[in-house]
């Protein structure tokens, strides 16, 4: 990365350390136990691909070498992980804004003394993140020798002490619980190794919307007043425009374009989770005997939160936007499937422009009119 006497923008080292540090230890387990989990996880993570591509109809483009590694992680390999991930998805943005510093007075005292305070704000997210995320499709990292992967990007993360957390708290059975997670995220592994340019559209797409970002430091300061102001019960220009609901950091930093990027990206990650939701509904009932158990557990704590500190940061990073995925994206799979198969939905895997738009997610009947009758014409 582009860097002012090898001062980086952020200082990803100190991330680690600091979320490290400062994440929750994961539930007691003796030696024993953990590797009974590990090994239990890894199991059910080759067994969900059979159940998950059967079920799908989607088959790993380029054969058995496309396939990506699963990896069973404690918490602080999940931090590594997007550590890595965070690095190389914005390099382009934060090389951008380096070259803008560098021709400031003082620009590389600058730079360190800022790379270090993000870093630690980097750190405390992803130490709040690290101890509720139960698995992952980690798309863009490099591979690196304590977290493989394959050259094009691309690894399944399970976080062990996670699903422990998780499947104590609801008081499921946990070999249910674990299989019933592996279906969810080997669902995700699936999308990216049987659809080879999904990848490349949603990095391409991020790009877009971080190469809009304003890089002046005047303008960055003014968009994140008004993220504190809305969070500290300050008014904004939104709500004196009439919208009273509070905004995430995410929403607040947008331009027009990005507006329009964050709409297709939203529809894209809505098909995805709704999809793998569908799926591991699906199969659900074939090999996780308690499923119906751990969905109506499971629905209930996703949607309430762990407290009031816990729904404010949610809001604050946009997470409420994620669930509010799960659900309309959930909708939108079941809908097109029940009208047209399982064979009909897959054509959405056939390019960017059938992929759905955000209305569409929401009204399945206009993406299946599009694509089909387009299809059929």
């Amino acid at each position: 990365m582009t860097s002012i006497g090898g001062v980086e923008m952020v200082d990803w080292n100190l991330a680690v350390a600091t979320a490290t540090r400062l994440v929750r230890p994961g539930p007691e387990v003796s030696r024993e136990e953990a590797r009974a989990v590990v090994a239990e996880l890894r199991r059910h993570a080759k067994s969900s691909e059979e159940h998950v591509r059967a079920f799908t109809r989607m088959a790993v483009s380029g054969g058995p070498d496309a396939d990506t590694p699963v990896l069973v992680v404690d918490r602080a390999g999940w931090i590594k992980a997007n550590v890595a991930g965070f690095r190389q998805i914005l390099a382009p943005l934060l090389g951008k804004m380096q070259d803008r510093r560098g021709g400031l007075p003082g620009g590389a005292v600058l730079g360190t003394v800022g790379g270090k305070v993000t870093g630690v704000e980097l750190g405390m997210l992803l130490s709040f993140l690290a101890s509720r995320v139960l698995g992952q499709y980690e798309t863009f990292a490099p591979p690196g020798r304590e977290l493989p992967g394959t050259a094009g990007g691309g690894r399944l993360l399970l976080v062990a002490p996670n699903i422990v957390h998780v499947e104590r708290e609801l008081d499921v059975h946990p070999h249910d619980f674990r299989l019933w997670v592996a279906l969810h995220e080997e669902t995700h592994r699936t999308q990216f190794t049987a659809v080879p340019w999904l990848r490349d559209h949603i990095e391409s797409e991020i790009q877009a919307f971080l190469g809009e970002t304003e890089v002046d430091p005047a303008t960055l300061l003014e968009r994140l007043r008004e993220a504190v102001q809305s969070l500290g019960g300050g008014r904004t220009e939104r709500e004196a425009d009439g919208d009273r609901g509070a905004a995430s950091i995410i929403e607040l930093v947008q331009t027009p374009v990005q507006r329009e990027i964050l709409a297709r990206l939203t529809a894209v990650m809505s098909l995805l989770e709704g999809h793998a939701d569908y799926v591991m509904d699906g199969v659900g009932p074939e090999v996780v005997p308690s499923v119906a158990e751990i969905r109506e557990k499971f629905q209930k704590r996703r949607a309430s939160g762990a407290g009031r500190l816990d729904q404010a940061l949610r809001k604050l990073l946009g997470l409420d936007a994620k669930l509010r995925q799960y659900r309309d994206g959930e909708r939108f799979v079941r809908a097109v499937v029940d009208q047209v198969g399982m064979d009909g939905f897959n054509r959405v895997w056939t390019s960017p422009n059938t992929l759905p738009t955000k209305s569409e997610i929401n009204k399945p009947a206009d993406w299946v009119a599009r694509v089909h009758r387009r299809a059929e014409s």
